[in-house]
């Protein structure tokens, strides 16, 4: 794809299974990935695996809810591998449960992470990109956020702020040519997924899924990052504001 070579990237939950998979596809098309996620470990391991590929990478221990945590990660990000060039809004957090067996704690947890977190990364990165005049932007969203889904209430909350924050965003960056787009991943086996369906119920919560996907099956990490990949390139110049569903024909709302 145009335009990603030697660019600088960030990817928000880069060690996770959509965010590893998305790094890694970057890696491919000779992006230099910076990787932020809690888990180190798990970074440090994405990062050895994508140079032993060929790529470049670097990880970065970041708690994206701290606002000036993320303010000192980018800088350090700037001053180590370039200017940031893409962004990629990926981390996320949720556990199955009606809303109404859920208690605030548990709601500032999943808003902080999923709401707050994007937002401390678009005031840190943006204002950067804007001085320049140049930059992309790819926010994780959710099919959760477009249609809804039960026992995820406060996630599809969240999901559906970032896809009103991202039109608006893209609307006040448009005329610093700075594009910002939104994927919604449907049903994806992910951590994430385990953690909504557990057990014999969990088994059968997934087994409705992927009867309920056209394509039959439930989507891989990897379908995800081909498109982040393109929107995040010079090919999609030109498309900014936009919601895409990669649900294998879960959803097909406009």
């Amino acid at each position: 794809m145009k335009g990603l070579k030697n660019k600088v990237v960030v990817v928000t939950g880069g060690a996770g299974g959509i965010g590893t998979a998305i790094c890694k596809r970057f890696g491919e098309e000779s992006a230099i990935v910076a990787l932020f996620d809690l888990n180190i470990e798990n970074a440090d391991r994405v990062v050895a695996e994508i140079e032993a590929a060929g790529g470049k990478a670097r990880a970065y221990r970041v708690d994206i809810t701290d606002h000036a945590g993320v303010n000192a990660a980018v800088a350090q990000v700037e001053e180590e591998l370039g200017p940031i060039e893409m962004l990629v809004n990926n981390a996320g957090w949720d556990m199955g449960a009606f809303f109404l067996q859920t208690e605030k704690p548990f709601w500032d947890k999943v808003v902080a992470i999923n709401l707050y977190g994007p937002l401390n990364m678009h005031h840190a990165v943006l204002k950067r990109m804007a001085e320049r005049g140049r930059g992309k932007v790819v926010n994780i969203s959710s099919d959760a956020g477009r249609v809804g889904s039960s026992m995820e209430a406060v996630y599809s909350f969240c999901k559906g702020g970032i896809i009103a924050f991202s039109k608006t965003m893209a609307r006040e960056m448009a005329r610093q040519q700075i594009p910002i787009n939104v994927v919604c991943p449907g049903p994806t086996a992910t951590a994430l997924l385990d953690n909504l369906a557990q057990g014999e119920k969990g088994d059968r919560i997934k087994a409705a899924l992927v009867k309920a996907v056209p394509f039959g099956r439930m989507g891989e990490p990897g379908d995800i990052a081909g498109t982040v990949a393109f929107l995040a390139s010079d090919d999609a110049a030109f498309i900014t504001g936009q919601v895409i569903s990669i649900s294998g024909g879960l959803t097909m709302a406009g």
